[in-house]
Order: structure tokens, then sequence, then C-alpha cells
């Protein structure tokens, strides 16, 4: 019987994953993106009041987080759930309409990227439509070349208290060992493969 290579078969799998979840969730329609998902700059969203047609729009997040709402005006939605700008949208309609019925989907995600550089076959900037872990994005860039030192990866983060750096050992993670190095990565993470 032929022994069946472990390492190929994980890779398998997970270009099989990654393809998967690319060819079913394009980011033109992440239209129930759920609650957990945070709205940034260039989402697009489309912001419904149940039986006002005139506040049926789909509105693009700017630069500095802001959308502008009818009878609202001016409204940060940049750093809050779908759930979270929908209940602020409904406390501020109230002045106008009893008990507005507000509904907020992410139509367009455009605000989680994260970026993969170094020695990978297609190094760039990814947009994810949902969770992704660094096996995943090494995935998404075609994979280590040759070159790469697989056991020096690092992860990137930026943080209100400064910049953290997260280690990645690419073999012992494709080993099965070392799993909580396989971080699920937040947007505008860097992924670093010397």
């Amino acid at each position: 019987m032929k022994k069946v290579n472990f390492k190929s078969l994980v890779a398998f799998f997970l270009f099989f994953a990654v393809f998967n979840a690319v060819a079913q969730g394009s980011n033109e329609h992440v239209a129930a993106v759920g609650n957990s998902y945070v709205i940034g700059p260039g989402d697009v969203l489309n912001i419904s009041v149940w039986k006002e047609e005139g506040l049926q729009l789909e509105v693009l997040v700017r630069p500095d987080g802001g959308i502008t709402f009818p009878l609202v005006g001016e409204i940060q939605a940049g750093g809050s759930t779908a759930v979270d700008l929908s209940a602020t949208l409904v406390k501020k309609l109230k002045r106008y309409i009893p008990n507005p019925n507000v509904t907020v989907s992410v139509v367009k995600s455009m605000s989680n990227k994260i970026y993969v550089i170094g020695k990978v076959n297609r190094p760039g900037e990814f947009i994810t439509t949902g969770y992704m872990d660094v096996l995943q994005a090494l995935t998404m860039a075609g994979g280590l070349t040759p070159y790469a030192d697989s056991g020096d990866i690092k992860v990137i983060r930026r943080t209100a208290s400064g910049t953290e750096v997260k280690l990645f050992d690419y073999d012992d993670v494709i080993d099965g060992e070392s799993l909580e190095m396989n971080i699920i990565l937040q947007a505008g993470d860097t992924v670093v493969v010397p």
C-alpha cells in the first residue's frame, strides 16, 4: 500500500477550501456577513427602513468611516457591526418615524484587507469575506517559493497600543504541531515571508 504524504494532503485540502470559499463567496454580494463583521472604509452598505421607500439606499462608507443617511445626516459606520449600526439608526430615526424597522447589510466588503509579502508566489493585497487564518492567506498568495524561510514567518498587526509581531512556523503547523500559531487574521494584518 502506498504511503500518503501528510503535507501534500493538508495542502490540497487548504487549497480546495480557499478555492471553494472564493468561488462561492465573491466580494460582489456579501449580503449576510453576520454579527461580528466590522464595517470599514470602502464597504458598500444596503440600508433600508421598512415601509419607507425613500429610505432604502446603498451607501459607500467614506475613508473616515462616516456615511450620510436621510433624516439622520452624518453618522459613523466604521468600527460598527451591521447590527450596531442598525440600532444606532433606529435610535436616531425615532424622532421622525414611529418604531422604525431598519435593516443594514454589507453588499460589498472592501475594508477587510490583509497583505502577504515576501517569498510567496503571488504577494499582494487580499480582500477577505470572512475569517481567514495564516495558512489560508498563504494559500491565496500561491504558497511559499523554494527560497522562503518557512520557519520564520511573521504576522504584523497594528493595534491601538502599538505593533504586535506574531510568529508562524509553516512546517510545524503543516505537521499538526503548534496549531495555535495559525491565528485568525484581522483587517490590516501583514504576513511577512522572509
